[in-house]
């Protein structure tokens, strides 16, 4: 590989590149006559696809006047055009010139074409700020007579500019190069690095702007402050074609951290997700679904980050959780990093509080300390102050500091944003980085960072020793908890279902979800297994923020308009949007904020939180009757609306239809509402055994297709559904049953795949093919040892347990094709499925 094939592949992966380019000579042939200098075909199909990458800027930056370069290239419109050397860039610019300089133009035209006149060969070019002569076609002869009569006459008047290029001499109305034109495109995209290619002498100036990690590329023949060289046209098309598959490739996620591997950090406010080397490239502020500063993840380093790494490249040998807690250690040859988010206070009861991302640097040599925070997903100009103690990021609505006392910082401008940079020797002292919203004080607490390290791992391991942990696979049983308890939001008492959004369920396509919110049902199957390990306080506080969910949001009707998903402050969602300025994880846009689920209809929410009082009433929980009320509501709710069509648990943008699994879910409210009024109120609901007998029935007539001999997605059609298992994991059916065991059946033909299972096949109108869920197959564990076929739900059990990360993250998805992880993380409901399917394989021993 050559020198030039290797700075290719480095400026293919900045944040922002510029792509820079004079016309002719470079990507067009020089040829005698000016107007059939046409580029070469595959040069302009690499200048389109380059344009067409996201963070990817294009620009041709030409002697020639701006209509003449327009009418050739004919560019796509996120092509910068440049001509005259730098005078133009806009196609209106003649008539932005002032009186004296029209008066200049017109008499330098008058000059040059009675030069023209004189001697064979010679021609006028004329452009808005400028003409030019060129003697391509003339004798040495005539040449030299004509520059001579030039550089005699009209050169000399003042204020004129004179530039000479290959065979032509340009003389202007004003100073102009190409040099300041790359500057000025420079910053107007905020290009981290830029490659120019260039054959002429005014290309001098554009090669002499180029710095740090730029390139420069000499087309041709002659001096040349250029770093590289090539011989033609040819060569800077071949050029190109590789920097756009190169580009193409980066963007793509060629370099991507598979999902999977990424750690979790959480205060109970929000999270941050750590890569295996260390870089924190997901945190959003001050909640976990506010917007990020650290964004990394969905959209390259330009979008945020904050790493940690050895100077001389070296990688990271380990990286796992201090036992029993969300404490990170990543380990090199010479020393480690600690990452947590400060939990030293206890849990978080006020909404008003802030978040402290807390970094120890342990051991010896020299270490490169990396920190680019970008407000609003990187939408927000970012910029960074050195103050006395450490860096204040300026113009937030909150304040935000980095504590780094002594730390001497590099700042450096790309493009809106500044990034903080720094190499510290350590010696044998640990370095603390303690990056702080919420206040704007550089000054140290009361509690050393390394006593608040010892408190919040005692924040985790204090709660993780009341846990019951089955005895299968413990060690992630134990992590798949704290996940779930990470997922708290502490002030209120919400589960988000999971810690990020848009992480893609098909890599490049459209199925990119925000998954940062409360949706009723995830959230009380989280509280619901917490409970079954022997933490009744998160399932307790879940249930205020729901009652204060249906005060505050559902008025006179109670839970019956109950929306599937609110915000974990308990409020509506805002309209779902998209963040066009992020590429997406591995190129998959659109990357959303906001879901658009919240505004179906879902009716399934109403049994998993019956459930759940259900199963803290076998605790006996303080419940009191306003739990009692409101299962009495959600009842009174399934009584009025069960008969209607929905949208179901997978949230499928179409017409609403009539759900089995939403069905199903009606009658387990019914059913474990009977429970707890025989165990809350000692009294036998009557009225509402008949309800829950017309459901099941209903379901049964409608639910089950004898033609696939199971039950399947909905009433009007037979797509099988791994959700429709919930007819025997709820109940409604005995396992023995002949209609249940055939759903099984029908589940592995069609939707089971190697270690996971598709929650359908069938179409639902968007475009791509998702992984499976890791919860489906957890459903398929429980419905093998509901029937007795132990060894075939021990060895799925197994083979989802191997798809957890190193630190033991799950994703929601999981590709067999491609063997990689999909979705969000960590994701609730793929976690859930690991602790049930624990602890019913452990009950069998």
């Amino acid at each position: 590989m050559s020198d030039l094939d290797q700075q290719l592949e480095k400026i293919a992966s900045v944040p922002i590149l510029l792509v820079a380019s004079d016309y002719d000579g470079t990507i067009a042939p020089i040829v005698s006559d000016p107007a059939k200098a046409t580029p070469h075909r595959e040069a302009v199909i690499a200048v389109r696809n380059l344009a067409n990458l996201s963070q990817t800027h294009v620009a041709i930056i030409s002697g020639r006047a701006l209509t003449d370069l327009a009418n050739l290239i004919r560019p796509p419109e996120d092509v910068h055009l440049v001509g005259s050397h730098g005078s133009e860039f806009d196609l209106n610019f003649a008539t932005s010139l002032s009186p004296e300089a029209i008066q200049l133009h017109r008499h330098i035209q008058t000059e040059l074409s009675e030069i023209a006149s004189q001697g064979a060969g010679l021609a006028i070019e004329h452009k808005p700020a400028s003409v030019a002569l060129h003697y391509r076609n003339a004798s040495e002869s005539e040449s030299e007579k004509a520059i001579q009569a030039i550089m005699n006459g009209p050169a000399a008047i003042e204020g004129v500019s004179t530039k000479h290029g290959k065979k032509v001499v340009e003389l202007g109305v004003f100073s102009t190069n190409k040099g300041d034109a790359l500057e000025k495109i420079r910053h107007l995209v905020g290009a981290s690095a830029v490659i120019f290619f260039g054959d002429d002498v005014t290309d001098e100036d554009a090669f002499a702007t180029l710095t740090g990690p730029d390139i420069a590329v000499k087309v041709g023949n002659g001096e040349t402050r250029a770093t590289y060289r090539v011989k033609g046209p040819e060569d800077v098309t071949k050029i190109l074609a590789r920097l756009s598959e190169l580009r193409a490739s980066w963007l793509a996620g060629a370099e991507a951290v598979p999902i999977e591997q990424h750690a979790m950090l959480s205060d109970q406010r929000t999270i941050a997700l750590a890569t295996p080397s260390a870089n924190i490239t997901w945190l959003c502020v001050p909640r976990i679904d506010s917007p990020a500063l650290f964004a990394e993840l969905l959209g390259g380093p330009s979008a945020g980050y904050f790493a940690v790494k050895s100077a001389d490249n070296s990688k990271p040998i380990e990286q796992q959780y201090v036992p029993h807690s969300l404490v990170l250690r990543t380990r090199w040859p010479n020393f480690t990093v600690t990452d947590f988010l400060d939990c030293s206070g206890g849990r978080p009861i006020q909404r008003a509080g802030r978040s402290d991302l807390i970094r120890i640097i342990e051991g010896t040599g020299k270490v490169v300390i990396e920190f680019a925070p970008r407000l609003d997903f990187g939408r927000a100009p970012t910029k960074l102050v050195q103050r006395n103690g450490g860096l204040e990021i300026q113009g937030t609505l909150d304040p935000i500091v980095l504590r780094s006392p002594t730390i001497d910082w590099s700042l450096t401008e790309e493009g809106s944003h500044h990034t903080a940079r720094a190499e510290v020797d350590l010696q044998d002292q640990p370095l603390v980085l303690e990056l702080c919203y919420g206040t704007g004080s550089m000054r140290n607490g009361n509690t050393a960072a390394i006593d608040r390290r010892l408190l919040t791992e005692i924040f985790w391991s204090s709660w993780t020793e009341q846990l019951t942990i089955p005895d299968v696979t413990s060690n992630l049983v134990l992590h798949s908890a704290m996940v779930l308890r990470g997922l708290c939001y502490g002030p209120s008492g919400a589960i988000s279902a999971a810690g990020t959004t848009s992480l893609p369920e098909h890599i490049g396509g459209v199925r990119n979800w925000d998954y940062r919110y409360c949706w009723l049902r995830d959230a009380a199957m989280s509280a619901a297994s917490l409970v079954k390990l022997g933490s009744t306080t998160e399932a307790m506080q879940f249930l205020d923020w729901v009652l204060d969910v249906v005060d505050n949001n559902c008025g006179n009707e109670s839970p019956e308009r109950l929306q599937p998903l609110y915000t974990i402050t308990g409020g509506s969602l805002g309209p779902e949007a998209e963040i066009a300025e992020l590429s997406g994880y591995c190129g998959s846009r659109p990357v959303r904020v906001g879901n658009a689920a919240s505004r179906q209809v879902q009716l399934d929410v109403f049994g998993p939180i019956v459930e759940l009082v259900a199963q803290l009433v076998e605790k006996d929980a303080p419940l009191s009757s306003q739990h009692w009320r409101l299962v009495e509501a959600m009842v009174h709710a399934v009584e009025r609306r069960w008969h209607e069509p929905d949208h179901g648990i997978w949230e499928i943008r179409r017409h609403p239809r009539h759900h089995v699994h939403s069905k199903v879910m009606c009658w387990l409210t019914v059913d474990r509402a009977i429970l707890i009024a025989n165990r809350f109120l000692d009294r036998q609901q009557e009225d509402w055994m008949i309800l829950r007998d017309r459901i099941a029935d209903d379901v049964i007539e409608h639910g089950f297709k004898p033609q696939v001999n199971a039950f399947t997605a909905a009433y009007d059609d037979t797509d099988i559904d791994t959700a429709a298992l919930y007819v025997g994991l709820s109940g409604l059916l005995p396992s023995d049953d002949p209609r249940f065991l055939g759903t099984i059946e029908a589940i592995e033909r069609t939707l089971l795949c190697g270690p996971t299972v598709y929650r359908y096949r069938s179409d639902d109108g968007l475009p791509g093919f998702e992984g499976g869920l890791h919860i489906c197959a957890s459903w398929l564990v429980e419905a093998y040892l509901l029937v007795g076929r132990r060894d075939d739900a021990r060895k799925l059990f197994n083979e989802i347990v191997k798809l957890a990360g190193q630190t033991g993250a799950l994703s929601e998805q999981y590709a067999p094709k491609n063997k990689r992880a999909l979705g969000n993380i960590p994701q609730a409901y793929s976690h859930i499925g690991i602790i049930e399917n624990a602890i019913r394989l452990a009950n069998l021993k």
